[in-house]
């Protein structure tokens, strides 16, 4: 028996992520948050494809959000 951690007990690096509601608004679809918001429990926002109403929604790297004709993929800039 070794006193080293397996890989199982390392610390896995959290994901990042970002809330829909903030996405919108990074992205210059709107103005305010309140106006991302408006949008987004309208059901107006798309998710992946389906309609998201939740706007603290977690984005994760490759999600798609579709809003008003327009596409955008959540990507990570380092």
């Amino acid at each position: 028996m070794t006193d080293e951690p397996e890989l199982n007990d390392l610390p896995q690096e959290a994901e990042p992520t970002i809330r829909l509601d903030q996405f919108i608004k990074l992205c210059g679809l709107v103005g305010t948050g309140g106006q991302a918001k408006l949008i987004i429990q309208a059901g107006e926002v798309l998710v992946n494809g389906e309609v998201e109403t939740r706007r603290r929604r977690q984005l994760r790297l490759g999600d798609v959000v579709e809003w008003a004709g327009e596409v955008f993929e959540v990507e990570l800039n380092a």
